[in-house]
């Protein structure tokens, strides 16, 4: 690990005035790259803006977890709130941590077992139309079954194509958004009458009347009972009997909404894509589906069984992980990687970043799943694509579940070749997006 009596951390080359500005603003990947090309701490100034990036995993574990209470959220989840209002995501502190108690029963193992059916089932009925040969954009397709998931495991509703339109649309225009508030002078931009912000502001109106009025039927003396999660967070109590508001399970809803159909989505889009450039990895994958499932839609069940399944997933989100980059800005100074790093810089950790770390990968840019399948002594902390500490993503276990039961269901029935005409290239946002979606050629298989 590096370390320095130095007292400021080593920067890359700055080119012209606004350099880092532009470069953040138009490739962010490319910038926090050069950045750790300069050590496990290095930083840049914008403006009043002092940016520091930790490459370390000791440093990654501080700044999560063992020194977390240094740090509160950055800028992008700041700017958030717009969408998401105080849930999980975006809220701080005491308040947070009292979200935290009260949503986290519904994720226990036992209560999202539940769900697999569903997920799977909705899985099954995402070929509905597919034409053998034909040219679609998976990573659309990879939106719409994890939409329909999310709206039947929150609501137990499944949504028309005007309401999924909707919240869908809501969804990416917020996602778009974070591009421009993670920049110094975003806040300004949310405040000018530009066409997309007012799209944005009106989407969130149109997604508030449906997510609010599901609360109120819900809450209405003799309502039908639902297994849900939307029931389970109206139910939730503290531990002095008290219960979330109706505007905090609003927030609730919302983040779980967005964030969770979202990144399932994104790792699947990418997943197919990288099984579409390595045959052999997609031969071990229908090996392990013909073995273990024998063309029957998985369940709850087969998950313990569908290893190499679980670590091709496991593998494509360390090279292209959904959540690219975590921030925290410091509230005190705090030393990092030989460094003092002062009260108020932001501080970024990037999973893109630290798993690709050739210290910790062997041949770290190579699609390998079969490196997940024997122990390993890398550091924890060198894979974190849900992040760490008491902001952990809740529902980590209900994405692993269902990324591995929807690909095991349509893995079963078709294979995807990448349209070579179509351009992939990751889009930084919220998370890490295929900027111009997924094309890709489908190919029935044989029963």
């Amino acid at each position: 690990m590096t370390t320095s009596i130095a007292a400021v951390p080593p920067a890359p080359p700055r080119r012209y005035p606004g350099h880092y500005l532009v470069t953040l603003a138009r490739d962010p990947l490319g910038l926090l790259t050069s950045m750790a090309r300069c050590g496990d701490v290095s930083q840049i100034v914008i403006g009043p803006q002092r940016l520091v990036l930790v490459s370390h995993p000791d440093d990654v574990q501080r700044v999560l977890v063992t020194e977390q209470r240094a740090f509160t959220k950055g800028r992008a989840l700041e700017r958030s709130k717009l969408m998401l209002g105080e849930g999980l995501l975006t809220s701080e502190g005491a308040y947070h941590l009292r979200q935290r108690r009260l949503v986290s029963p519904a994720f226990h193992r036992e209560r999202i077992a539940r769900y697999a059916d569903v997920m799977a089932g909705f899985a099954a009925e995402a070929d509905a139309g597919w034409r053998d040969r034909e040219l679609r954009d998976m990573h659309e397709a990879m939106m719409r079954v994890t939409l329909a998931i999310a709206s039947k495991t929150l609501f137990d509703a499944s949504l028309d194509d005007g309401t999924s339109e909707e919240i869908g649309e809501a969804v990416s225009l917020s996602l778009r958004m974070f591009q421009y508030t993670i920049l110094p002078f975003g806040r300004v931009i949310e405040l000018l009458p530009l066409p997309f912000v007012r799209r944005l502001r009106k989407a969130r109106e149109r997604l508030d009347a449906f997510v609010y009025g599901m609360i109120e039927e819900r809450r209405q003396p003799g309502a039908r009972a639902h297994a849900d999660l939307l029931s389970m967070l109206l139910e939730a109590r503290d531990d002095d009997g008290s219960a979330l508001s109706d505007e905090q399970v609003r927030d609730e809803v919302i983040t779980l909404m967005s964030a969770g159909h979202e990144t399932t989505a994104v790792a699947l889009s990418w997943t197919w894509y990288l099984l579409s450039q390595h045959p052999r990895v997609t031969a071990g994958v229908h090996d392990e589906l013909a073995r273990v499932l024998a063309g029957r839609t998985p369940t709850m069940a087969d998950l313990d069984r569908l290893v190499y399944t679980r670590a091709v997933i496991a593998e494509s989100m360390r090279i292209y992980p959904p959540a690219w980059v975590l921030e925290r800005r410091a509230v005190v100074d705090v030393r990092l990687g030989g460094y003092m790093v002062p009260a108020g810089s932001l501080v970024l950790v990037s999973p893109y970043i630290a798993h690709r770390d050739p210290r910790w990968w062997t041949e770290s840019e190579q699609f390998d799943p079969d490196r997940w399948l024997t122990p390993s002594v890398r550091p924890k902390f060198a894979y974190f694509p849900f992040g760490a500490g008491t902001r952990t993503c809740v529902g980590e276990a209900f994405a692993w579940m269902e990324a591995v039961l929807i690909l095991a269901t349509i893995a079963q029935r078709w294979t995807f070749s990448h349209d070579p005409t179509h351009e992939v290239i990751p889009e930084p946002m919220i998370t890490l997006r295929p900027r111009y979606g997924m094309r890709m050629r489908l190919h029935r298989r044989d029963p």
